[in-house]
């Protein structure tokens, strides 16, 4: 357990972040699902829709810090990708 004043200040701000990052990581990993779960009915243009929107929110989350901003570029161009194969 934190000790010292600054160590229960870094519990706490550790904490928040985490639930922080949680929400965001929740929100983009939604964005993701609705793509591809318009990729699996096999609807283009519902796949391509949600991929217009998708796309702005990972690459937010890249810029939040939640994820490499490399990594969020190889997921946007695998689901366009597979948009794409329709």
């Amino acid at each position: 357990m934190a000790n010292t004043k600054s160590a229960k200040k870094a519990v706490r701000k550790i904490a928040t972040r985490t639930a922080v990052n949680k929400n965001r990581r929740s929100r983009m990993r939604t964005f993701v699902r609705k793509v591809e779960a318009a990729i699996e009915a096999g609807d283009k243009s519902a796949a391509q829709e949600a991929l217009k929107v998708a796309q702005p929110e990972v690459m937010r989350s890249a810029g939040k810090g939640l994820m490499h901003k490399n990594t969020a570029s190889r997921k946007i161009s695998r689901l366009s990708a597979r948009v794409k194969a329709i």
